[in-house]
């Protein structure tokens, strides 16, 4: 019976690490490692009971170290969200390719590769071609816009 522990404990090990992939929460990898570990102890003769300290030692020590590591060197995952698509562009800067036209001053405003109908925000003029804007609200598939006027001079206006 103290043979097939150790076996066990290897099985164990390699089914949470092929589980791990699977999931989404990076878990059950640290947990298979500590049952690799601990079957590793058992073939060299350690007890059953220290086996079973050994995998809840290394388990939670390594989980919990990948959380402090991810939590300080990942995007978005210390407290901040992480904010992608649309929600991401306000104060972004973009180029306006096709100038203001109709009642209400539409415009295209290209911004990180995706051209999107932009209105001026109140009290700004017509938009101008090649002009730099900043986006200042998304609602729905429009932006609205404001003038970039504290730009730092081309190398080209000198």
């Amino acid at each position: 019976m103290d043979q097939i522990v150790p076996l066990l404990w290897l099985i164990l090990g390699v089914a949470l690490i092929v589980a791990e992939i699977f999931t989404l929460g990076f878990v059950l990898f640290w947990f298979g490692i500590g049952a690799v570990l601990a079957g590793l102890a058992g073939y060299l003769g350690a007890g059953v009971g220290f086996q079973f300290l050994l995998f809840a030692l290394v388990s939670v020590s390594l989980t919990l170290m990948s959380r402090t590591l991810f939590a300080k060197y990942l995007p978005g995952a210390g407290g901040e969200p992480l904010l992608t698509g649309a929600e991401a562009l306000p104060g972004k800067i973009g180029t306006v390719t096709t100038p203001s036209r109709g009642a209400l001053n539409e415009a295209a405003v290209k911004v990180y590769g995706t051209v999107w109908t932009a209105f001026p925000i109140d009290g700004e003029g017509d938009l101008a071609e090649g002009e730099k804007v900043e986006v200042v609200e998304v609602k729905g598939s429009s932006i609205y816009v404001r003038r970039v006027t504290n730009q730092l001079r081309s190398w080209r206006d000198d």
